[in-house]
């Protein structure tokens, strides 16, 4: 049963080795992270699993431990999932674990549980990919909820990237409303809401969020958590928000 969920954004410059000299300017953000991942350690899962979007070659399950990098930014970084497992071998890997690198959405997550020094539960993580239909996403939340009597989650993931000209899918109208709507389902852990989101408009506005938010409300599914909106900002034309479930 889902007892506990943190929700944040998912951009490398969250990691201040990335941001370089802009790193200041998600201090905030950070903080929240902070304060949501507090939130899950507080409600003693037996299992915290990480959720964020991915692209082909990093959809599916990862391991905890598994590693990851930010050298496709531009940065010597590397990072792991949570601690290695005791039950790992030598190379670091849990038995029959694939050797695949974190995508860049479980890379910051593991950044941020590791500066948390995350030790609460065991933890794996899953990329989920945009194609993911609602219906599906649901049901692997459900899946997900059952994974353990009392299951915790870290969803991954930004809301539209067209706020402003500069934005990365630069200026769409339809943006603003539609982070709004997420803002509000995030902040009052509206299971029905985030249900409903529209996927072809969340793809349209490059909200690499909407799959993870949807497996979070398949999970959360007759759980009856309260949410807190933490942070809702747009610093860069893209839609960060971070909310605690408990």
């Amino acid at each position: 049963m889902l007892v506990a969920a943190a929700v944040c954004p998912c951009p490398p410059l969250l990691v201040p080795e990335v941001a370089a000299g802009a790193a200041p300017e998600l201090d905030a953000a950070r903080a929240a992270c902070t304060d949501a991942i507090g939130v899950l350690a507080a409600a003693r899962p037996d299992r915290l699993v990480v959720v964020g979007p991915a692209e082909q070659s990093g959809r599916g399950w990862h391991t905890q431990g598994a590693r990851g990098s930010f050298r496709g930014f531009g940065v010597d970084l590397g990072v792991r999932l949570g601690a290695p497992a005791a039950h790992e071998g030598a190379d670091g890997l849990a038995d029959g674990a694939a050797d695949r690198e974190l995508p860049p959405s479980l890379a910051v997550a593991g950044w941020l549980l590791g500066r948390t020094e995350w030790s609460a539960a065991p933890l794996d993580g899953l990329g989920v990919g945009e194609p993911l239909g609602a219906e599906r996403c649901i049901q692997v939340g459900g899946d997900i909820a059952t994974r353990a009597d009392r299951v915790a989650l870290l969803v991954m993931g930004d809301a539209s990237a067209c706020r402003t000209l500069k934005a990365p899918g630069y200026l769409d109208e339809r943006a603003a409303g539609f982070d709004a709507a997420v803002a509000r389902a995030l902040g009052a852990a509206d299971v029905e809401a985030l249900k409903g989101l529209d996927e072809q408009l969340a793809y349209e506005l490059k909200a690499a969020g909407r799959a993870p938010w949807q497996v979070l409300a398949g999970a959360a599914e007759g759980a009856g958590l309260r949410g807190e909106l933490l942070y809702e900002e747009a610093p860069y034309g893209v839609g960060y928000m971070v909310a605690a479930w408990s």
